[in-house]
């Protein structure tokens, strides 16, 4: 039985030839080449895409929180979004740079310790300029702002009140997931004459776009590899999965040292004698040791001491009563140097 075509494929036909032959060919030649970012494998990524999923998170809740405050700083409204999360080497950001460029240091704060290496924060110049004006009476209004614009003693100042803010509400947005903050550094307004960052040093990059009514711009925050790496450490000892999986491996290292064998000494007091006198004793003989009768002795552990007790008798025979625990190992180390 011959086959019926169907009405899209007599069309298709019919397309086909008015538009001079070729068919599904053509079509594919038309179709847009697809684009695929090249990888280095000279410098491996470094961190997962679970990892940069987590910082699109926070950075998502930094630019909210960031929004309500700049809303009440330049009394205007704007709206705030992370655009992309990416990690990269340092050099492809700073080589992206103008001479006129303005970068802000921050320095990540960590169980009270400073991290040396800096977080960087880059502000486009027309955002900024168009907030300070704001900030001292004007519209925003930018349009005759020169490309080349660099930034006056004054609007340096200016810029360093607006970054400290955007600076102290970083280490907020991290509550979720671990207890940090970020200290203000400088305010660098000639960094391509400073190495604040290795250029071949990993970093992650958040680039954030900022739209006012009258204006737009960019704001990016550059995280180095070494910052993240403390943060990421500490957040995984903190984590609960790794504190089961840490009382399970104590659990399976105590089952297997409950069958192990240690000697066990009780020690009812030390004393000082000669040899002349050691050499005289015969059975029968007291030795005067200095000590009551009801007196604590001293349980040793393996060379160490880990209880005292009183002398007594079980089931007629010697036994000796557990009256205090060292549970610590420095405090038994103590007690024993002070003997």
């Amino acid at each position: 039985m011959a086959e019926v075509l169907s009405q899209s494929q007599i069309d298709a036909l019919l397309n086909s030839m008015n538009g001079g032959g070729g068919g599904q060919a053509a079509q594919e030649e038309k179709q847009p080449e697809k684009k695929y970012r090249k990888y280095d494998f000279s410098s491996p990524r470094k961190f997962t895409k679970d990892r940069l999923k987590m910082l699109n998170s926070i950075f998502d809740n930094y630019s909210r929180m960031l929004t309500t405050r700049i809303n009440g700083l330049v009394h205007t409204t704007c709206e705030i979004t992370v655009e992309s999360v990416e990690e990269q080497r340092y050099f492809e950001f700073s080589n992206a740079l103008t001479d006129n460029a303005v970068l802000t240091t921050a320095h990540l704060v960590l169980k009270d310790e400073v991290e040396e290496t800096p977080v960087l924060l880059y502000v486009t110049t027309p955002m900024m300029v168009s907030m300070m004006d704001r900030m001292t009476g004007g519209n925003g209004d930018i349009e005759n702002l020169p490309d080349e614009y660099s930034y006056t003693e004054l609007d340096l100042k200016l810029y360093e009140v607006l970054i400290q803010d955007f600076v102290a509400m970083m280490g907020v947005t991290w509550e979720n997931y671990i207890q940090l903050d970020f200290e203000f550094g400088r305010v660098e307004n000639n960094p391509t004459l400073v190495q604040l960052i290795g250029l071949e040093e990993t970093v992650v990059l958040i680039d954030i776009k900022v739209t006012f009514p009258n204006t737009a711009g960019s704001m990016s925050v550059v995280l180095p590899e070494a910052v993240l790496s403390n943060i990421f450490t500490e957040m995984s000892l903190g984590s609960p999965s790794k504190k089961a999986n840490n009382e399970e491996k104590s659990e399976e290292i105590f089952e297997h040292l409950r069958d192990s064998t240690l000697e066990i000494r009780a020690e009812l007091a030390r004393t000082t004698l000669r040899l002349d006198d050691i050499y005289r004793l015969n059975v029968g003989d007291v030795i005067d040791l200095n000590q009551k009768q009801d007196s604590a002795l001293n349980l040793y552990v393996g060379g160490q001491r880990w209880f005292n007790g009183l002398m007594g008798v079980s089931d007629k025979k010697l036994a000796v009563k557990i009256k205090e625990v060292y549970h610590n190992a420095g405090r038994r180390g103590e007690l024993q140097n002070g003997q």
